[in-house]
C-alpha cells in the first residue's frame, strides 16, 4: 500500500504536489485553530467557520466569518501567526528552511517544487534565493514588530499586550494577510499617521515581490558604490507597475471621494485615507474607515485594484502586476500593428505574453462566474458581491460586511477564490491539466475571421 502511495506521489506533477501541500496545510490549520486551547470557551464556532478561517489564513486574505479578537486565545493567535507565515512566504520556502537545518540534500524534485511554488522560471539559484528571501522577510517582520510594539506602549495597558499586537500587526501587514486582533482593523489609528505609514511600508515590502527585494538588497549592499548594478526586466516592470497603480489608486480615491467621504476632511486626512487604502487594497486588506461609506465608483476602482493584486512571487494574490502590465502592453503594441513587445531595450518572450493573456482571461471568467453564483445564493447588493469576489481572488480581505452572513455555498465559492488567488491561476491551470504533452503531429493551418 505504501509503495503505491509513494509511486503515485512520484508521478504527480509539481503543480499538483504544491496544491496538495496547500490542501494539507489548510487541513492541519483547521484542526489546530479548532482545538479548545486555541479558542475562548464561549466563542461561537463551527467546522465551516474553522475551514473558512484556515483557508483565509493560508491564502493570507483576511476575510473571516468570525471576530478574531473575540474567538481566539493567545495560543490561538500564535497559531494564526504561524499559519500566516506559511501562507505568506510559501510552503516550499519554509520546507527548504527546515531541509537546510537538518542538512537534507535538496534534489531536482525539490527544486522543481520550489520553482512551481515561487513562480520561478529557472532551476538555478533557487536555494540561495530562498535563503535570502527568508532572511529578508524575517528581518522586515522583526523590525516592524519592534517599532509597532514599542509605539503601542502608548495605546495598551501593559507591554505584553503592546508587543503581541505589534508582532501580529507586523506579520499581518508584511504577509498582506489583513487579519487584526483588535476587532476594528486600523480604524482606531485613523488619525495616527505613524502607525499608518509603518503599515503602508510593510504592505509594500510584502507585495512588491521577493525577487525585487533581493535585487534591492544586493544593490544597497554592493561593495563598490560605483559598481554597475543592472536590475532585471522583471524588477523594473514589477516596480513601475506596482507604484504606478498605487499612485493611480490614491489619485482616483481622492477625486471620487472629494464630494463624498473626503468632503469635510483636511488635506492631510484626505491624503492618508487615499494613500493607505490604495496601498492596502492591492492585497493588504486593512482599513482605517468603514469602507461601506465609499461611493460606488470608488468601490469599483478598489475592486479593480484587488483583482490585479500584488506583484508575482510575493505574498499577494490576484492576476499580479506583471500580468496586467503585459496585457496592457500587448493591446498597445497590437493596436500599433506590432506583434512583439519591446520595453527597456528588451523583447518580451511570446510565451510570457500568452501566459499573461490566459491568466487574465481565466481570472475574468472565474470572477464573473462567482459573481453570478453569489447573486443567486446571497441576499446582498451586486456591488457588495463584486467587491467580495475581487477581495477574495486578490487575497485582499476587505469586505462590505457580507462575509459573516454568507450562505454555505457562498462561503465555499469565496474559499475557492481565495485558494486560487493564493496559489496562482497558472499553477491552478497546470494542476487541472496535468503533465505537458508534446505534439506528435500537426494539421494544416487555416485562418478564421476575428472581430
Amino acid at each position: 500500500m505504501w509503495k503505491k502511495i509513494i509511486d503515485y506521489y512520484n508521478n504527480l506533477t509539481p503543480a499538483r504536489v504544491i496544491v496538495a501541500y496547500y490542501v494539507l496545510t489548510v487541513t492541519i490549520s483547521t484542526i489546530l485553530l479548532s482545538l479548545p486551547i486555541s479558542r475562548k470557551p464561549d466563542a461561537p464556532w463551527s467546522f465551516l467557520d474553522g475551514l473558512f478561517t484556515a483557508v483565509s489564513a493560508v491564502s493570507v486574505t483576511g476575510l473571516t466569518t468570525i471576530n478574531i479578537s473575540e474567538t481566539f486565545t493567545t495560543f490561538g493567535i500564535f497559531i494564526l501567526i504561524l499559519v500566516l507565515q506559511v501562507g505568506g512566504i510559501g510552503i516550499m520556502a519554509l520546507g527548504t528552511f527546515f531541509w537546510i537545518l537538518v542538512r537534507k540534500k535538496i534534489g531536482l524534485k525539490e527544486r522543481r517544487l520550489i520553482m512551481a511554488d515561487q513562480n520561478q522560471i529557472s532551476l538555478s539559484g533557487l536555494v540561495q534565493l530562498l535563503r535570502q528571501l527568508l532572511l529578508i522577510i524575517f528581518v522586515i517582520e522583526l523590525v516592524g514588530a519592534l517599532i509597532l510594539g514599542t509605539y503601542y506602549l502608548h495605546y495598551f495597558s501593559n507591554w505584553k499586550e503592546a508587543y503581541l499586537n505589534g508582532l501580529f500587526s507586523s506579520v499581518s501587514a508584511t504577509t498582506n494577510a489583513g487579519f487584526d486582533i483588535t476587532g476594528e482593523s486600523l480604524v482606531p489609528f485613523a488619525h495616527d499617521y505613524f502607525v499608518q505609514l509603518i503599515h503602508i511600508l510593510l504592505i509594500i515590502l510584502g507585495a512588491i515581490g521577493f525577487p525585487v527585494l533581493i535585487e534591492l538588497k544586493n544593490f544597497l549592499l554592493r561593495k563598490n558604490s560605483k559598481e554597475k548594478n543592472n536590475f532585471s526586466l522583471n524588477t523594473k516592470l514589477s516596480t513601475i507597475t506596482y507604484f504606478g497603480l498605487l499612485l493611480l489608486g490614491a489619485i482616483s480615491y481622492f477625486i471620487f471621494e472629494a464630494q463624498f467621504f473626503l468632503k469635510d476632511k483636511s488635506w492631510h486626512e484626505s491624503l492618508f485615507y487615499a494613500l493607505f487604502h490604495s496601498a492596502s487594497t492591492r492585497s493588504g486588506g486593512l482599513v482605517t474607515m468603514d469602507i461601506s461609506q465609499l461611493a460606488d465608483p470608488t468601490l469599483l476602482m478598489l475592486s479593480g485594484l484587488m483583482f490585479i493584486g500584488a506583484s508575482p512571487s510575493s505574498v499577494g494574490g490576484g492576476i499580479r502586476t506583471t500580468t496586467f502590465a503585459l496585457t496592457i502592453l500587448f493591446f498597445f503594441y497590437f493596436a500599433k500593428g506590432n506583434r512583439s513587445i519591446k520595453i527597456f531595450k528588451r523583447e518580451i518572450h511570446e510565451d510570457d505574453v500568452m501566459k499573461a493573456f490566459v491568466v487574465s482571461t481565466l481570472a475574468v471568467l472565474l470572477c464573473f462566474s462567482s459573481v453570478i453564483i453569489l447573486s443567486l445564493t446571497e441576499d446582498a447588493s451586486l456591488m457588495a458581491i463584486i467587491f467580495e469576489v475581487c477581495s477574495a481572488f486578490g487575497t485582499s480581505g476587505m469586505s462590505l460586511g457580507i462575509t459573516a452572513d454568507l450562505s454555505s455555498v457562498g462561503k465555499i465559492v469565496i474559499m475557492l477564490l481565495m485558494f486560487i488567488g493564493r496559489v496562482g491561476v497558472l499553477l491552478f491551470i497546470f494542476m487541472i491539466g496535468g503533465k505537458m504533452k508534446t505534439d506528435n503531429f500537426h494539421y494544416p493551418k487555416e485562418r478564421i475571421i476575428i472581430g
